[in-house]
């Protein structure tokens, strides 16, 4: 096999259609996009929710609710998963920097420790927030919950 005799697989490349080229090629005169109309003209793109010049769905319904900018987004992390972390890696403090290493957040996630499941080693925790629960969890069994 030489590079003078590669071509591709049969039937894995079509032949574009050469629209415009005359009746013969029957792809002439419209160049298959009917007759007249807009979608017949050069430079025509329908706009999203474009429906024909009716009001469009997203403008018929009317708009509520409100996004509140002030938001903060926690990703919730339970003391059960906190648990199978420091029994698999034999951990007595959790932070930040545990967590992004064991793949349960990303470095631009905030983090609050919820209380479902079950806590059986003492653990110093450093999170940005801690549920109610979670915190009487971690001080029962003399642990520090510690807010960044």
């Amino acid at each position: 096999m030489e590079l003078s005799n590669l071509k591709p697989a049969e039937g894995s490349v079509r032949k574009n259609k050469r629209l415009g080229r005359g009746q013969g090629s029957g792809r002439g005169g419209t160049s298959t996009r009917g007759h007249k109309g807009q979608k017949s003209r050069s430079g025509y793109s329908k706009t999203i929710g474009f429906e024909g010049g009716q009001m469009p769905l997203q403008r018929r319904i009317p708009k509520y609710g409100f996004k509140n900018i002030n938001r903060t987004d926690y990703k919730g992390i339970n003391i059960s998963t906190l648990q199978d972390l420091a029994e698999k890696r034999k951990l007595t403090s959790i932070d930040i920097k545990t967590l992004i290493e064991a793949g349960l957040i990303s470095k631009n996630h905030k983090v609050k420790i919820l209380g479902k499941g079950e806590l059986k080693t003492k653990l110093n925790v450093k999170a940005h927030a801690f549920s109610k629960s979670a915190i009487k969890a971690i001080e029962s069994l003399q642990g520090i919950a510690e807010k960044i």
